[in-house]
């Protein structure tokens, strides 16, 4: 008798790489982002999507707030196209990254999801910065 795992077989190579490949296209994670902006090579812009008093209490290091309800087409001419935005929200319980990456997605401009959000940060055990 099969376990719970294995009673639906994996994946072809084939389909479980082409699988993995557009999660990564979609999604990064905390310590992915953490070590770019260490490394001081970031090429891309990082929106945290939540309200402005949520993020003056404590946000990412270099983020901009730009709360998701806000994304227009004309806000976003501030930066060129095909500038590639990665968004966050409070964690794995709310909704709004998701919502900001289908406002920038249908107007065509680039975008990640930053996976965990600010719990995830923080569960890496990194630092954020405040609004003084």
């Amino acid at each position: 008798m099969p376990s719970l795992v294995t009673e639906n077989p994996a994946a072809p190579s084939e389909l479980a790489a082409a699988h993995f490949t557009k999660r990564l296209s979609l999604e990064t994670d905390c310590w992915d982002v953490h070590e770019t902006l260490k490394s001081g090579a970031q090429d891309f812009i990082l929106l945290d999507v939540r309200g402005p008093a949520a993020f003056a209490r404590g946000h990412l290091p270099g983020a901009l707030n730009l709360p998701h309800g806000k994304i227009t087409e004309r806000r976003m001419v501030d930066w060129p196209d095909g500038t590639l935005f990665v968004v966050y929200c409070a964690g794995p319980h709310c909704n709004g990254a998701d919502r900001a990456a289908l406002r920038l997605a249908r107007i065509g401009r680039p975008v990640k999801l930053m996976i965990g959000g600010i719990t995830g940060w923080i569960d890496e055990g990194f630092a954020l910065e405040c609004e003084t």
